[in-house]
């Protein structure tokens, strides 16, 4: 399956899925079946899916603040992922599924040059979505502990998560529950196998 110049065909597929002006900002970055296949296998494994997903990087900066003597998170930099969790919550999941059933000979290419051998798609997305969703929405402000120039979690547990369910946790919790909700609804639409059964040699 031949995969360059087909982002024109893509796009034209998945602008149904969103009238977000943000989303179609998004469809303009180039070679969209790869990044897509590339950040769904980064997710799988926990690790950070940045590089592919540049596009959708918050402006500003991380902040921190006082509260009650600890030190949290500031709300500007959960403030800052809005406008991601906004689009992400907007997307059509009935739609998505049935573009994903179009596109899914491309995407099984890409994701084929990446991921490790025997391993589908279906369970690829499965094993990303699952890492996202089962990450905890926090409470209360969640406690930082600095390390040399940056900031890690005081909480072990949250400290020990991967860098893709790190990256969720800093959108704060109303957007962590917008995206989660989201991803449940399009697992379903795309008919994905559960986590657990995805996670099965």
């Amino acid at each position: 399956v031949q995969l360059s110049g087909t982002d024109p065909r893509v796009r034209d597929l998945l602008k149904g899925l969103s009238s977000d002006a943000d989303f179609a900002r998004w469809l303009s970055a180039e070679d969209l079946v790869r990044r897509f296949a590339a950040s769904a296998n980064l997710i799988a494994e926990g690790q950070s899916p940045r590089m592919p997903l540049s596009f959708m990087a918050p402006a500003g900066t991380f902040r921190v603040t006082k509260r009650h003597g600890r030190t949290v998170t500031a709300p500007e930099s959960h403030t800052r992922y809005d406008g991601v969790a906004r689009v992400i919550a907007s997307l059509d999941a009935k739609i998505a599924g049935q573009v994903y059933q179009e596109l899914k000979p491309l995407l099984d290419a890409a994701h084929g040059e990446l991921a490790p051998p025997g391993r589908s798609l279906d369970a690829t997305l499965s094993q990303a979505i699952g890492r996202l969703t089962r990450v905890p929405v926090p409470k209360a402000p969640v406690e930082l502990t600095p390390k040399g120039a940056l900031y890690v979690y005081a909480d072990p547990d949250l400290e020990a998560l991967g860098a893709a369910e790190k990256h969720l946790l800093r959108m704060g919790p109303e957007n962590m529950r917008k995206v989660q909700a989201k991803l449940t609804e399009l697992a379903a639409a795309l008919g994905l196998p559960s986590s657990e059964q995805a996670r099965q040699p």
